[in-house]
């Protein structure tokens, strides 16, 4: 499993013109499942993301997570993570887990950040959507269940 973590001053995501989901400080969250994520690779990223210390604390150093700083989190299913474009100039995607086992995860995905007490938005899996985001920073880190990178 892969997460792309962007802190941001507020971020949004449409589907067919319409917000469906809207936070404001906190965390855009953007998750890529693969062939044989489990239940360990969902705790793993949850944990990490909710405990990162990325936000500033009174002298300006990050040393505070989106738990102390009472942060929400956008997360949006993210296919394309998962692209491996090492070959040729057309991204592969074999590697991405997609339909209804996918959208199982990402259910559960969403149900265990939810169990961390954060207030969670989401997009739609497997829709197009249009993603604002406000980056404070800004800060993005990559984050990877597998340790691959």
């Amino acid at each position: 499993m892969r997460a792309v973590v962007q802190r941001v001053k507020r971020s949004s995501v449409k589907v067919d013109g319409k917000i469906i989901g809207e936070i404001g400080v906190g965390l855009n969250v953007l998750i890529g499942i693969t062939k044989g994520d489990t239940d360990e690779d969902i705790k793993y990223i949850r944990d990490k993301v909710v405990n990162l210390r990325i936000f500033s604390d009174s002298d300006d150093k990050m040393n505070l997570s989106l738990k102390d700083v009472e942060g929400e989190i956008l997360i949006i299913s993210q296919f394309t993570l998962y692209g491996d474009c090492r070959k040729g100039r057309r991204p592969s995607f074999i590697n991405a887990l997609g339909g209804e086992e996918a959208i199982g995860i990402y259910e559960k995905v969403i149900e265990a950040f939810k169990e961390e007490g954060v207030r969670v938005e989401t997009g739609e899996f497997g829709a197009d959507m249009e993603v604002e985001i406000i980056n404070d920073g800004p800060v993005t880190l990559l984050l990877e269940s597998k340790k691959d990178f």
